[in-house]
This record gives C-alpha cells, sequence and structure tokens, in this order.
C-alpha cells in the first residue's frame, strides 16, 4: 500500500504513521528526514536545500519532489510506503500522481487525521516548548489549515481521502486507522 499521512500539529501524525509502516511492514519516509539525510549526505540536491534552509528559505517543490522521488525509486518501497510530512501542496500531489501514473503505481490512500481545534490547542501548549504558546500553536494551525485545505480537496476529488478520528488515546486511534486500511485492503485489486 502506498499511503500519504496528513494531519495539523499535534495530531499524533508522526507516531502514527511509524506504527502503520510497522504494522504494514514498509518504509516510513518522513521528508523532512530525507531532506535531513541528503544534506548530511551533500549530495547536489542535499547541498541545495542546506543552502535553502540556512537561508531561513522553504525548500523549493523540485527540490523535495526530487529527494521523495529518489527514495521512492529504492528497492524497499516497492511493496508500498508510508509518506510523512509530502506532499504538503496540490502542485506537489499533482506531480506526484503524474510520477506515480508512469510507473503504474497509483497512490491506495490519503488517511488525515482529525483532531479538535481546542485538543490541539492544548495538546501543543502543555508541551513546554518556546514557541508552543497559546496564541504562536493557533497560528500555526491557522496556517496549516489554509495551506491544507486544498490538498483535502484535491484528495477528496481524487476518491482516497479517508478522515481519521485523532482524538483518544494512541491505541485508540491506531484501531481506528488500522480499521480504514483493513477495507482499504480488501478492496484492492490483485
Amino acid at each position: 500500500m502506498q499511503i500519504v499521512f496528513i494531519g495539523p500539529p499535534g495530531a499524533g501524525k508522526g507516531t502514527q504513521s511509524v506504527r502503520l509502516a510497522e504494522h504494514l511492514q514498509v518504509p516510513h519516509l518522513s521528508t523532512g528526514d530525507m531532506l535531513r539525510e541528503a544534506c548530511r549526505q551533500k549530495t547536489a540536491i542535499g547541498i541545495q536545500a542546506a543552502e535553502a534552509m540556512g537561508s531561513g528559505q522553504l525548500v523549493s517543490d523540485e527540490l523535495v519532489e526530487e529527494v521523495v522521488f529518489e527514495r521512492l525509486s529504492q528497492p524497499d518501497c516497492r511493496k508500498g510506503y508510508i509518506l510523512d510530512g509530502f506532499p504538503r501542496t496540490v502542485p506537489q500531489a499533482d506531480a506526484f500522481d503524474r510520477w506515480l501514473a508512469k510507473r503504474g503505481r497509483p497512490l491506495s490512500a490519503a488517511l488525515v487525521l482529525q483532531v479538535d481545534q481546542e485538543e490541539l490547542l492544548e495538546r501543543l501548549s502543555s508541551r513546554g516548548r518556546q514557541d508552543d504558546d497559546r496564541e504562536t500553536v493557533a497560528q500555526r494551525l491557522r496556517l496549516y489549515d489554509q495551506l491544507t485545505s486544498p490538498l483535502l480537496d484535491y484528495y477528496r476529488q481524487h476518491h482516497i481521502l479517508h478522515g481519521i478520528d485523532g482524538s483518544g488515546s494512541q491505541d485508540e486511534v491506531f484501531g481506528r486507522i488500522q480499521k480504514v486500511v483493513a477495507e482499504l485492503e480488501t478492496m484492492k485489486p490483485e
């Protein structure tokens, strides 16, 4: 299964995507980890990414896509993967779909963890980080909503978006994820 994981800060996306990857025995691929690894190895892409990040800029869609597509071309991704942090925008999703179509391997699902705004504020502001005061957190969540809303619409129109209630314990949330994935597995063509 090829799955994209989406969720606001504090929804538990990182934790749940790692658990799902272990459950399905496929690689968990974090865009941030892939970019840091490219920078560490000083690949051509990594050098460009490091320059952008070092000057406080976002890494361009093209560079991110290059890093992600290179990683997805590795043999361990043939039986599936869980993508955490990509795509973030509709243009990235569109480029990803085109890349997948050329390989005859469409995305299985986009899973979005849905958590009430008040619960997210509580989770994030209780972490004790200096940049996690309530107003800063609220601003990050507003920005997330603005950026992600079109992406959710994109996947909804492609009929692969699955919302998952992200409230409750980690085990309860993972149980809901497993249920959705089990349903998807019964529907996938052989």
